[in-house]
């Protein structure tokens, strides 16, 4: 037996454990990027997969926020909240498909991006409503509720990156909130002044100006 192939025999356990190894720390990191509860991705794993989407000028971006979500926990618990979670999670998910991303930022936020290849958001957008307020099969029907959406074209606003997209997303979801519209578009304009206010303190909050206007 050759030199060459003793050094080689004797390496394969160490290449092996190194290849497990490898292995290893993919799980660990893509298990840190995934949301225990919806499975969805978490806020770093969708912030890099919104971003390289973004590129495409037929992006979309939507922020998502359950209606009532409190009074869901204290009147069913929070295991019913737990499965209204799950249930948002797993039909906006199914929408946006796997074009795009979905992820849960935290507590009953979601965000999505989604490629719009016809122009259609607005009409997908108002089916995702629609969809999103469906009683949960096998759970009391009590247990649903309504999920304000609002939404921006990244083409609209070219200079800026997901957290400005975000940000205006947010702000066109809160006034569909307060109006109890369902979803609202941020566009062109001045948002109302109820509204640039959104969530005082939070990062990237407005304070004035022209912002996108809900549409």
């Amino acid at each position: 037996m050759s030199t060459l192939t003793t050094a080689l025999l004797a390496a394969l356990p160490l290449l092996a454990g190194w290849i497990v190894h490898v292995w290893w720390l993919h799980r660990c990191l893509t298990t840190a990027r995934r949301d225990p509860l919806t499975g969805l991705v978490t806020r770093d794993g969708f912030t890099r997969r919104a971003t390289a989407l973004l590129k495409d000028p037929r992006a979309v971006v939507v922020l998502a926020d359950v209606d009532k979500f409190k009074q869901i926990n204290d009147t069913h618990g929070h295991a019913a909240g737990d499965v209204l979670l799950k249930a948002t999670a797993d039909r906006l998910a199914h929408h946006v498909g796997r074009t795009g991303v979905a992820g849960r930022l935290g507590g009953d936020e979601f965000a999505a991006v989604l490629i719009d290849p016809h122009g259609t958001a607005d009409d997908m957008l108002t089916l995702l409503h629609g969809v999103l307020a469906r009683p949960i099969d096998g759970h009391d029907p009590a247990i649903h509720t309504t999920v304000s959406l609002g939404w921006v074209r990244a083409a609209d606003f070219p200079a800026d990156d997901l957290s400005g997209l975000l940000r205006r997303a947010d702000e066109a979801m809160y006034a569909a909130k307060q109006a109890r519209s369902g979803t609202r578009r941020a566009g062109l304009g001045r948002l109302f002044a109820t509204v640039a206010g959104r969530r005082s303190g939070r990062a990237g909050a407005r304070s004035g100006g022209p912002v996108g206007v809900a549409v």
